[in-house]
Order: structure tokens, then C-alpha cells, then sequence
């Protein structure tokens, strides 16, 4: 009998609809150049260098224009907006890649004076609850607190849920492979999730059962519009990003990641923080693929991350800040050669420099 070869990080894998040509993930990361909201011709330059990655995830994108945070973050929810967006998926595609958009709603991690889109002026962040985060955010005019937001009522709960199934099916007429629910790092979904930042008492918070619950429907809203097949879900589990806190998150993931394998997701793109118990926990419960971003300090190295695929801990493992500097970063690890770092002053908003200027290996020292 022939045994079947463990497969590696740079084996080709099928998630979902997407066929993959290997299996390291470009993870999310906000770069703000997206200038009133639309993306650029820097942005297609920027991720089609990119495009060897097996798969590119996008920097958050706003469903609707309440959902924005920072400032210069794109959109999808006017038609000016999806068109800009082809020029990215059209590069990126010509370079063999693929690219799924993420939806982010930033809820309460936000300023009424950032939300930019045409015509809407200042907006009041929106959230579960009206409970200002502690901390501070960038703004137009510099870093300010962030404000207290308006609770959502179950009209604004709804609407939410549209925005987003809007949103998902302008991803795909702008040329985008699928979409990623942002449900991490401290955002609306997170906040719902939070014991903290939700302090509902009606179907909407409370009991982990009825905080899982806007997650569990924004993400079945996204899998009716584009197919669950195209569709994914990123988590943090009490990485407490955001001034969020869950007392029972070991109860609540468990739970939130089995209602949400019933509506047969392409992916789950996991934050691993360091709960060492907790995420086997979530990969049992687990049915498709699991790209596994592991932030613990025993995991943080490239190559300790690569061997997560090995050992069958992970599907796919993501990396972000290494494909800033590295844009053929899937050819530098294979080859085992030595990666750039990051300038990190030049990673938000200003022009090419620090975005589109890291030169790939083949180009490293040429005259």
C-alpha cells in the first residue's frame, strides 16, 4: 500500500470554490491609501505583486458608510466604488492569483470624522451597545478618542445584515474570488461578541446563544448572496483588540464555530492568540478548511508557522506584515532565503513609497 505524502504549505489545496496553488494565505492588513474610498492604480500594483500568495485576503472594506473607521479605507457599496475595485481583481487574476474581499465594519472603533464617502458628512459610529471603547484613533485632523456610539435597534440590526449581503454581491461583480466576514480583531461582529462592548438584553445579547447570533446571520446573509462556497469567516478569540473582553470564551467559540460550520463556509481564518487548549477545540468542531494565523509567541517564526500545515494543525497559514516587505514572499520561503523587514512609519497612507517599492528577491541588489 502507498501512503499519501503529508501535504506542505506550498502544496496546491481546494477551499471551497476557490482552487489554490499553495496553501500561504496573504492575511488582511488596513494600508490606507484608498483615497476617498475607492482604490487606486497604486492598490492593483500593490496586491498583484502579490499574487503568488495562494490566496489574498484585502485590507478591510467597509459594507456601508457608517461601517468605516479609518481614514483613506476603501468601500463596496456605490457603484463608483465596485468599478475601481476591478482594476485590482483584473491585475491580480492576470498574475494567476486569488483574491477574496473582506468586509469590515468597524462599529465603535471609529470617529464621526472619518467616515468620508460623498455626501454623508459626519457620522455617529454605530455598535451593540452605547459604551465608548478606551483608546485613541487616527482622524483627518489627528488622533482623537473614540467617540461613544449609538446602540443599533433592531431596524439598524437589520439594515446592517442588508449592508453587508449588498456588499458581498458588489464583491463579486467587482471580480473578487469571495468575501471574508471580519469578525475579529475588536469590530461590529467582535463587539456583539464581547461581554463588554454588548450589554443588550434582548435577542441580541446576553447569553453567548444570543451574543453569537448577529455573526452566525450576517454571515448566513453573505452565503445566500454569493454561495457559502465563495465565503469566509475570520475570528480572534480574546485577543482583546478593541477594549473588547470575553469572560467565556472558551464557552462562546466553541459554540459560534458550530453554528457556523452548519452553513458550510469555504473557510475559517482564526486568530491564534496563545489559549493553547482553544484552538484544537475549534479545529474539531471545524469542517472545512482552517487558515490559521498564529500570533502565539511559540508560533512566530516562518518557518514554525509552515509546519502547522505539517503537522495537520492548519489547512493554510497566513502572513501579514512579512508580504509588506516581501511581495514574492511564497518564492522566498520555499527557496528558504532571507526575508526583508517592514519599514512600519511608511505602512499607512502617504504615496508608492513604502507600499509598491519593496523589490522582489530576483531584483535584491541588481544594478
Amino acid at each position: 500500500m502507498t501512503s499519501t505524502p503529508t501535504p506542505t504549505a506550498f502544496d496546491p489545496i481546494e477551499v471551497g470554490a476557490l482552487p489554490l496553488r499553495n496553501r500561504i494565505v496573504m492575511a488582511p492588513m488596513t494600508r490606507s491609501r484608498a483615497f476617498r474610498t475607492l482604490a487606486t492604480d497604486d492598490m492593483a500594483e500593490y496586491y498583484a505583486q502579490r499574487a503568488g500568495a495562494g490566496l489574498i485576503v484585502t485590507e478591510g472594506i467597509q459594507p456601508s458608510a457608517i461601517g468605516q473607521g479609518y481614514p483613506a479605507t476603501p468601500g463596496l457599496h456605490s457603484a463608483e466604488q465596485v468599478e475601481s475595485w476591478r482594476r485590482v481583481t483584473d491585475a491580480v487574476h492576470a498574475n494567476g492569483g486569488r483574491i477574496v474581499a473582506q468586509l469590515m465594519h468597524t462599529g465603535r472603533i471609529s470617529h464621526p470624522s472619518n467616515p468620508e464617502a460623498a455626501g454623508n458628512g459626519a457620522l455617529i459610529p454605530v455598535a451593540p451597545s452605547a459604551v465608548r471603547a478606551n483608546g485613541q484613533i487616527f482622524t483627518p485632523t489627528g488622533r482623537q478618542d473614540h467617540a461613544t456610539p449609538t446602540a443599533l435597534t433592531e431596524d439598524g440590526i437589520r439594515d446592517t445584515i442588508a449592508d453587508f449581503s449588498s456588499a458581498a454581491q458588489n464583491a463579486i461583480a467587482a471580480g473578487f474570488d469571495g468575501v471574508e466576514v471580519h469578525g475579529a480583531n475588536g469590530y461590529l461582529l467582535h463587539q456583539f461578541l464581547t461581554t463588554n462592548a454588548n450589554l443588550r438584553t434582548d435577542r441580541w445579547g446576553g447569553s453567548p446563544e444570543n451574543r453569537i447570533r448577529f455573526a452566525v446571520e450576517v454571515t448566513r446573509a453573505v452565503t445566500e448572496a454569493i454561495g457559502a462556497d465563495r465565503t469566509g469567516i475570520r475570528l480572534s478569540p480574546n485577543n482583546r483588540l478593541g477594549d473588547t473582553a470575553e469572560d467565556d470564551h472558551t464557552t462562546l467559540y466553541p459554540l459560534l464555530v458550530g453554528e457556523l460550520d452548519k452553513l458550510g463556509l469555504a473557510y475559517l481564518h482564526l486568530v491564534d492568540a496563545g489559549d493553547p487548549g482553544l484552538t484544537p477545540r475549534i479545529r474539531e468542531k471545524w469542517s472545512s478548511a482552517l487558515i490559521l494565523n498564529a500570533s502565539a509567541p511559540d508560533i512566530s517564526t516562518h518557518p514554525e508557522r509552515l509546519r502547522l500545515v505539517d503537522d495537520g494543525a492548519a489547512d493554510l497559514v497566513s502572513f501579514a506584515r512579512l508580504f509588506i516587505a516581501n511581495p514574492d514572499l511564497v518564492e522566498r520561503l520555499a527557496a528558504g532565503a532571507e526575508l526583508a523587514a517592514p519599514d512600519m512609519t511608511k505602512a499607512y497612507g502617504g504615496t508608492a513609497e513604502g507600499y509598491t517599492d519593496y523589490a522582489p528577491l530576483s531584483l535584491v541588489g541588481a544594478a
